[in-house]
């Protein structure tokens, strides 16, 4: 697959592409540059029919260290507007990461730091190695987590995300795990073999079937089961139920085969 110039895209294996961060230099910390490349890539691979399942990944001992502080720098002496554009770049790439129809995989190491912990946030699932350790550092700077926000109070809920942004508390691989900020953790020598199980077991959902998932469980909320969300699940599984990737499901299972979604 492609290269460029702050990451690279490659296929992982049959049906897995890796996106890999290539700052090592500064951690892979994120700029405008960066922001637009990963956006770009994603759409690259969305597109890709191919691809079933993305790794997002950092070259190097660490993750991300999240914003890069020159391009901080740069954004404080900067208009509103040129401001908010440029917020709002960031804000559609982290979007655009959450609501990917295919399934998403953070392979996290080292450091994840900021809008690192953000990446790691909108992804699917995380995975950690045990060096991993994680802070929502930006009030350190004089700013705040506001676009990662939404990613992070999803991933561990409300109070312990304010408890991150406001401590700036830097947590290792456990107390993440336990938080529900990364869904797994291993030892570096098992850490890209439990990344493989990992998304061979992906691949063995439907890709239409996943993308229904994502779509429907964007809509719902922890809460009450109300007449709407019961017509939206009802309304989505009958039409579901009528699609060739349905019926070649069912088929295969009755017929002890594998769907012919599954890669070779």
């Amino acid at each position: 697959m492609t290269n460029q110039t702050t990451l690279a895209i490659s296929q992982r294996s049959a049906g897995v592409a890796q996106i890999t961060m290539s700052r090592p230099e500064v951690f892979n910390a994120f700029d405008e540059a960066m922001i637009k490349q990963l956006d770009m890539a994603f759409d690259e691979l969305i597109d890709d029919s191919q691809v079933r399942v993305i790794v997002l990944a950092g070259d190097g001992k660490h993750f991300s260290a999240g914003a890069d502080l020159q391009w901080m720098q740069r954004a404080s002496n900067e208009s509103h507007d040129w401001n908010l554009a440029d917020a709002r770049r960031f804000a559609e790439m982290l979007g655009k990461i959450d609501a990917c129809p295919k399934p998403t995989l953070a392979r996290v190491q080292g450091a994840a730091l900021g809008g690192g912990v953000g990446l790691a946030c909108a992804c699917d699932i995380a995975i950690a190695a045990d060096n991993a350790s994680f802070a929502v550092s930006e009030a350190k700077f004089g700013i705040l987590p506001a676009v990662i926000g939404p990613y992070l109070t999803n991933a561990v809920g409300k109070r312990h995300a304010r408890r991150l942004a406001l401590t700036m508390a830097r947590i290792r691989a456990a107390e993440a795990l336990a938080i529900g900020l990364v869904h797994q953790v291993c030892v570096l020598d098992e850490f890209d073999s439990a990344i493989d199980a990992t998304t061979q077991e992906l691949l063995v959902g439907g890709p239409r079937a996943q993308a229904e998932i994502k779509a429907l469980f964007a809509q719902l909320e922890v809460g009450p089961v109300t007449e709407d969300v019961r017509e939206l699940s009802a309304q989505t599984i009958s039409r579901v139920r009528g699609t060739d990737e349905a019926r070649e499901g069912i088929a295969a299972f009755l017929d002890k085969r594998q769907p012919d979604w599954i890669p070779e």
